[in-house]
């Protein structure tokens, strides 16, 4: 299985922020497991691929999906709190 998700931000200092919160999920991934995140611009890009139970593929997905959304809450926090 295999999936790409993009996620697409306002400027790409926003991107690099989000794309570095996201990728220590490149790091920890069991076997059969791939998670790569790259920033392209104002885009975050990742690349997961997983041979194995459809069960760890959706769950992947849901904890990336997480994290970005962490990392954007933070971001507009901090945004916030130096404005």
């Amino acid at each position: 299985m295999e999936s790409a998700i993009t996620l697409e931000y306002a400027d790409a200092k926003t991107a690099e922020a989000i794309a570095k919160a996201i990728a220590p999920d490149n790091f920890k991934t069991p076997r059969g497991l791939q998670v790569k995140t790259e920033q392209k611009n104002n885009k975050v890009i990742t690349e997961i691929q997983c041979v194995g139970k459809l069960a760890t593929f959706t769950a992947t997905i849901d904890d990336l999906l997480f994290s970005a959304t962490t990392a954007e809450k933070a971001l507009c926090t901090i945004t916030k709190t130096n404005a």
